[in-house]
């Protein structure tokens, strides 16, 4: 496994049964994301892109094909050494927040590393806090912050465990254009800054425009791999109509 990549899929395929007909979600995908890169997922609904983020990410088995998330092959994994290697190495970002409610902002930043029982690395930690703009924020409870706060939030314990990657799923879905300009350009800082490796499924050209690269998918293959061209140029593409 090159060092240089944060997560690689191989042949990856996964299948699926409704109403007893089988469907194909994935038809063998080869994909390899570098560490300190921002790639957009896109594709129209139902062509597989949250199914490869799932996959990637360990939160659903595939029915082929192999996973890496750095040197480690999730198919040889437990599920137990599965559900720690996502605890500790991947950072999730989700449409709808997905916070603790009864807990406080730094409560829920601090949960990964207290559910590990790993003492948290607070230099790494302020420094993430500061950058989310929630050093002021730090006692609030989740009903007490905007959209955008709350998606901080997000951000922040994704980052929690300095990961291999953060997969975040359509995480500005939720919010207003103005909010979600400001997520988006917090999520390409933490590439540049910090170094970090995201892989952010999305339906919106101008989300996938601070992606360094745009993966389109369709009838779960990958149909297009392109570099940073904008989005209205990401928009012309996606109109163009394929089949796998």
């Amino acid at each position: 496994m090159n060092d240089m990549l944060a997560v690689r899929v191989e042949g990856l395929t996964r299948t699926y049964t409704t109403d007893g007909q089988p469907v194909t979600a994935l038809a063998g995908v080869d994909a390899a994301f570098a560490r300190g890169t921002f790639t957009a997922v896109m594709g129209p609904s139902g062509s597989g892109k949250s199914t490869l983020l799932q996959t990637a990410a360990g939160l659903d088995r595939p029915s082929s094909g192999r996973v890496w998330v750095g040197d480690t092959e999730l198919s040889k994994l437990s599920e137990t050494k599965l559900t720690e290697l996502r605890r500790d190495r991947i950072g999730f970002v989700f449409q709808s927040f997905n916070l603790i409610g009864a807990l406080t902002v730094e409560e829920n930043i601090l949960l990964p590393s207290k559910l590990s029982g790993e003492k948290p690395d607070w230099h790494w930690l302020g420094s993430v806090i500061e950058r989310v703009g929630l050093t002021n924020r730090l006692t609030h409870r989740p009903a007490q912050l905007s959209g955008g706060q709350q998606q901080r939030v997000a951000i922040a314990r994704a980052l929690a465990v300095r990961p291999d990657v953060v997969f975040a799923d359509e995480p500005t879905g939720a919010l207003d254009t103005e909010t979600a300009a400001e997520v988006l350009a917090l999520l390409r800082s933490m590439v540049d800054e910090f170094g970090q490796t995201v892989v952010m499924v999305t339906h919106d050209p101008v989300a996938a425009s601070y992606a360094d690269r745009v993966l389109v998918l369709a009838d779960g293959r990958i149909v297009r791999d392109l570099p940073q061209v904008g989005a209205e140029k990401i928009a012309e593409v996606l109109a163009t109509r394929w089949k796998a």
